[in-house]
């Protein structure tokens, strides 16, 4: 009988952050304000409220994040203080075994407004020390170049992506850190969850949705923009650094039919569509001749300048990463009472599955499922970039975290993982999310956890910031060194 593949020798074992999660230091060495600094979280209101703000951001939102006087709380203008912390967080992701660390740089560390010429030498100089620091350890950078935190001088200025002279500023940002780190960095991403644009235009390009009198357009113009940057910044990066990869990434939200009906499986299908054509256009370097159709039922007409479509044909990304929490099902006619309570993106709940305490259906098997499909759609290699599960650990009188629910999704996961190798399969890397402590993407909170490692510190800042490892901790370890055969 054939010896099952296991995991490669050379897989990528990691964790995945971003900059804007964990840096703090909004202000600091001459950083500009960037989008992901709007955000703001009041315990008086509910959940929903933290939510709507992550797909509905208002002018008056922006215009009093703008005002240096502002008394809101914004959480990820502290994040986790990993800017002067990094020297101790790198310490403990060597401890765990980390092959690898994926990160973003922070655009407005680089270019405060995006539009200068000149690129910001102390914040150079930081991911310099970062990243000195994690090759040091033996962790290999897999570097984003930008994740959720684009300037918002280019929102307020410039109308955010749907103006195309971003693309210029954008190429100009990653020939700079290219250039700048071509000896220490050999794995790139370009835009986190390029397809989440259709969820959240203002996160994902810089469009303030309130009031806004044709957003469908907007979004797709937008994207249509980021796909041009994205496909100049992999020629610059294939020139500049000849022995890199560069990828592209999509959240994967994995759909089933809610029936065996046909209509249901229709509208799975189209809906999956609307996240595929955002890998498709990078992976297969044109726009699928289902997007005609797409584009006609959501009354978008996209503009091109002569060329674009040779750019996005000649510059295919290497390879496909995703981030995957969760499943939901499609359904042609169900009562949007049957929702899952914590679907970011709507859906219907699926008998079947557990859900998390935020309310995110678990599904592992679902997981090899995706790795399969994008397999076979690409035949590229694919690099998990994001799963985890967050959760309001405690810490116990004697200073221990028992996070077994954090193993256990962790554990039935990397078990599917290797089913998807051995089912032929070129996984080459996997990064937890959020391996230490950090703030929310969505909901903006300290409380929603998912690290290995706990970090002492509230919805409110309030805390010493201090580092305890969870009892995940020592597991990852483990996992890690056995190349994860011992889970």
């Amino acid at each position: 009988m054939e010896q099952a593949k296991g995991f490669p020798k050379n897989f990528l074992w990691g964790g995945a952050a971003a900059a804007m999660q964990i840096e703090g230091a909004y202000n600091v060495d001459g950083r500009g304000l960037s989008i992901s600094d709007v955000f703001t979280f009041d315990p008086a209101l509910d959940k929903k409220h933290w939510l709507d703000q992550w797909h509905m951001m208002t002018h008056a939102q922006v215009k009093e994040a703008l005002d240096p006087n502002s008394t809101k709380n914004y959480p990820k203008r502290r994040g986790n203080d990993f800017y002067h912390r990094y020297e101790e967080d790198i310490n403990l992701l060597a401890e765990m075994g980390f092959r690898c660390f994926r990160t973003s740089i922070s655009w407005t560390r680089i270019f405060p407004n995006g539009d200068e010429t000149e690129p910001n030498e102390k914040g150079l100089q930081f991911y310099d020390k970062v990243f000195d620091a994690l090759l040091a350890k033996g962790i290999e950078p897999v570097i984003s170049l930008t994740h959720y935190d684009m300037p918002l001088y280019l929102v307020t200025e410039y109308g955010g992506w749907k103006n195309r002279k971003l693309i210029e500023f954008f190429v100009r940002f990653a020939e700079t850190v290219f250039t700048r780190y071509k000896d220490k960095v050999k794995y790139w991403i370009t835009f986190n969850e390029m397809n989440c644009v259709k969820h959240h235009p203002f996160v994902s390009a810089g469009i303030i949705e309130e009031n806004h009198p044709n957003l469908e357009q907007d979004k797709y113009q937008s994207a249509h923009h980021q796909f041009i940057a994205s496909a100049l910044a992999v020629k610059a990066c294939h020139e500049i650094i000849p022995n890199s990869q560069i990828g592209c990434m999509i959240s994967y939200l994995l759909l089933y039919p809610n029936t065996c009906n046909p209509d249901d499986v229709l509208e799975c299908q189209k809906e999956e569509r609307v996240s595929f054509f955002f890998s498709d256009v990078q992976a297969r370097g044109y726009y699928p001749s289902y997007t005609a159709r797409m584009f006609k039922e959501k009354g978008v007409v996209l503009h091109k300048e002569p060329g674009d479509d040779e750019i996005l044909r000649d510059n295919l990304v290497d390879f496909v990463s995703l981030s995957y929490y969760m499943s939901n099902n499609a359904s042609a006619t169900a009562d949007q009472h049957a929702k899952a309570s914590g679907n970011l993106i709507g859906g219907v709940k699926n008998p079947y599955l557990e859900q998390s305490e935020w309310g995110w259906q678990i599904d592992p098997k679902g997981l090899r499922y995706a790795l399969n499909n994008l397999y076979d759609r690409y035949q590229k290699p694919l690099f998990i970039s994001e799963n985890g599960v967050g959760a309001t650990d405690q810490m116990n009188p004697d200073g221990t975290i028992n996070d077994d629910y954090r193993i256990d999704y962790l554990k039935k996961h990397i078990e599917q993982m290797r089913e998807a190798i051995e089912d032929g399969v070129d996984l080459f890397g996997y990064t937890a999310w959020g391996p230490i402590d950090m703030i929310s993407a969505s909901t903006s909170q300290a409380s929603k956890r998912y690290g290995f490692v706990y970090v002492d510190q509230d919805d409110l800042g309030n805390g010493t910031l201090n580092r305890y490892k969870k009892k995940s901790f020592d597991w990852y370890k483990k996992v890690i060194e056995s190349g994860g055969e011992v889970l």
